[in-house]
């Protein structure tokens, strides 16, 4: 999937996890928090591609995660997905920088999810389980034959 259509996805899922309440957070969240926070993050798990949107403007970080990991490796997984969750809700970050908002870090989260889910939805798949290479995906879309289809896709899901 492109950049342009995890855009879209991360905001058609902040939406939906805000209206569907998937945590108390998210429900009683500021709507503007919530979605901010998965568009920031929707892009993340392509950090292990140095050509991904991402990845060029991270290159230093980028190119040795891709040498080590490959492309839809550890950060389309169960394991990024626990580990992000773990440093984002830790505290870190408002220790170091300012306070963030729970409810921005919830959309982080879902932003974060919203991605992997995405990519499931191509024929690719994803490594849920690594380091277990099985792929898993639901291959409705396939953006390298039809480009446009991924975005008008995304754009449904709103």
């Amino acid at each position: 999937m492109t950049a342009g259509g995890h855009f879209i996805f991360a905001l058609a899922s902040a939406i939906f996890a805000k209206k569907l309440e998937l945590s108390p957070v998210l429900a009683q969240g500021n709507w503007g928090h919530i979605i901010i926070g998965g568009i920031l993050t929707c892009l993340l798990p392509d950090i292990d591609h140095p050509k991904s949107l991402l990845g060029q403007r991270l290159k230093w970080l980028s190119i040795p995660i891709a040498k080590v990991f490959g492309h839809r490796g550890i950060t389309h997984s169960f394991l990024a997905i626990a580990g992000c969750c773990t440093f984002l809700f830790s505290g870190f970050l408002s220790r170091i920088i300012i306070s963030i908002p729970i409810d921005f870090v919830h959309g982080m989260v879902v932003g974060y999810i919203s991605h992997v889910v995405a990519d499931m939805l191509t024929p690719a798949g994803v490594p849920l389980l690594w380091p277990c290479r099985w792929r898993f995906c639901i291959p409705i879309l396939s953006p390298s034959k039809y480009p446009l289809w991924e975005r008008v896709f995304c754009a449904f899901v709103l």
